[in-house]
């Protein structure tokens, strides 16, 4: 197998424009961008072969010359933070001769890349108290780029997109996840904000990760495979057919549960020839919205996204990590990357716990960061409309670690390891900031405890310093621990700055079919 960094670097390198007539800039360069700040900046574009190219900006000149395929790229060394709205200039002498692009209004600050299904794709227009944000949305040197280019079932180096300034006008449209944490790093950190939002609603992650990632690692080979088979053979003159029967089918599910008096939150399902032309095959998302986006200079990544790995939650650990490492791998640069982990919402099974559990161990890749949002969820509705506490959340762990400023905490409680004593089981926690707490003030609720039997049984859980003591009169010896193990569950733990405490387990038993 070859190494990844060989295999993005060939990915990358046959993306390019061939027989470039004019001169050209990436795709996010354009009026109103942010630039990222104390880092050399990332610029390319094309040209006709063999011709020199040279770019301008804040007193610097750089040069590059087009290789036999058109494509140029340079670098500015790393420029301080400024608000001061100045232009970049590329121009080249051609054949046909001199040409020049200019891109105004252009800032230098801090640049993070949000990415993920409808949870981050989600705008400001869609969250609570939307008059009160757009009324208040007055932060001009706050700019959102949103990817607009659909799926591709080969890498694309050219794609489509613009730079919009953050006003009342605006912000309706503005990824509602990335704007409210770009909000606070604005205030917090006092410099520009570049928000790249580059996300498709109701995506696997398999649409996001490099084909040659996920084919050549044995455990997600046969995955990618079968959606690759099933991306060819889709037939769209069947799809309407395909559709009205699905509908049909969930129409009658509703009325049999409206009838029983139980409650249904199952969606309508969703047009296939709809969801086909949107997505893409697996890495259609990648080739269509990422590779165009590389290597634009960045501070750091955000993902929001699993709920549409929830009906297959096993593989999720490793396209999670698989994801993290090429697209930093991809961009030459280990950059910070967080993720918000799935909240509270009615789906049952375990793919919900366990796509949370996936997103928690991922933790381990280093400069990696959660935002724990079990409490924001809405039963009925799996596009909750808090993403206020959700920029927020993210922006307490990159202040923290990124910045280095002194904030409360980074992360709500995170299991940090288990010990059997008699009848009673010893979770520790990191990040227990403040000192652990009940949420509601009362009894800690959400745990549950089990012997080698393996039958859960409801439990007492009580605080004792940063860890909590789990026990149960039904179990005398106990071998493992669950908190909040559910799609919908009872949670209770915080830390004294009132961030909530992760979902987890201390078991690796089999997931029991629902």
């Amino acid at each position: 197998m070859k190494p990844l960094l060989t295999i993005l670097a060939i990915l990358v390198a046959g993306t390019s424009l061939q027989h470039a007539a004019e001169l050209r800039l990436g795709s996010p360069f354009s009026d109103h961008m942010v630039l990222q700040r104390e880092k050399p900046v990332a610029v390319w574009g094309w040209a006709d072969a063999d011709v020199e190219v040279t770019a301008e900006f804040a007193g610097q000149k750089k040069t590059a010359k087009a290789a036999a395929d058109g494509k140029w790229s340079l670098k500015l060394d790393p420029l301080p933070a400024s608000s001061e709205p100045r232009d970049l200039v590329i121009t080249s002498t051609q054949p046909s001769g001199v040409k020049k692009l200019k891109c105004s209004d252009v800032l230098v600050g801090e640049v993070w890349l949000g990415s993920g299904q409808s949870n981050m794709a989600m705008t400001v227009a869609g969250c609570y108290h939307f008059d009160a944000e757009k009324a208040a949305a007055k932060y001009p040197l706050i700019r959102h780029y949103r990817e607009s280019s659909g799926p591709s079932d080969t890498p694309q180096a050219a794609g489509k997109g613009a730079w919009q300034l953050c006003t009342p006008e605006n912000v309706g449209g503005f990824s509602a996840a990335l704007y409210f944490f770009g909000r606070e790093i604005h205030r917090e950190v006092g410099v520009p904000v570049g928000l790249i939002n580059t996300s498709v609603g109701g995506t696997p992650i398999e649409s996001w990760v490099a084909a040659e990632v996920q084919s050549s690692d044995l455990e997600t080979k046969a995955n990618y495979d079968t959606r690759l088979d099933a991306h060819r053979k889709f037939d769209p003159a069947q799809a309407p057919a395909l559709h009205e029967k699905q509908l049909a089918i969930w129409k009658k599910a509703s009325e049999k549960a409206k009838a029983d008096g139980t409650p249904f939150v199952v969606p309508p399902p969703k047009d296939p020839l709809a969801m086909w032309k949107l997505k893409g095959g697996p890495s259609g998302l990648f080739n269509g919205k990422v590779v165009n986006l590389v290597p634009y200079t960045l501070r750091g990544m955000l993902w929001y996204q699993g709920e549409g790995n929830a009906g297959n939650p096993g593989l999720y650990h490793k396209q999670l990590t698989q994801l993290v490492t090429s697209w930093r791998t991809l961009w030459h640069d280990e950059v910070p990357f967080a993720w918000v982990q799935l909240p509270s919402f009615t789906s049952p099974g375990e793919g919900w716990p366990r796509v949370r559990e996936s997103m928690l161990k991922t933790l381990a890749l280093p400069k990696t960061g959660m935002a724990i949002t079990i409490d924001l969820g809405d039963a009925k509705d799996i596009h909750p409309k808090n993403k206020q506490d959700v920029g927020k959340r993210l922006s307490l762990w990159a202040l923290g670690t990124v910045y280095g400023k002194n904030v409360p905490a980074i992360s709500g409680p995170l299991p940090a390891g288990s010990t059997i004593n008699g009848n009673a089981i010893t979770v520790s926690f990191k990040h227990a900031n403040g000192g652990l707490k009940s949420i509601t003030g009362g009894p800690l609720t959400g745990f549950q405890i089990a012997g080698a039997d393996q039958l859960w049984k409801p439990a007492e859980a009580k605080i004792v310093g940063e860890s909590v003591v789990v026990s149960s009169p039904e179990v005398s010896q106990p071998v493992a621990v669950r908190y909040a193990w559910k799609d919908w569950p009872d949670y209770s733990l915080a830390n004294g700055a009132g961030l909530p405490a992760s979902p987890f387990r201390t078991d690796d038993w089999p997931v029991v079919k629902k």
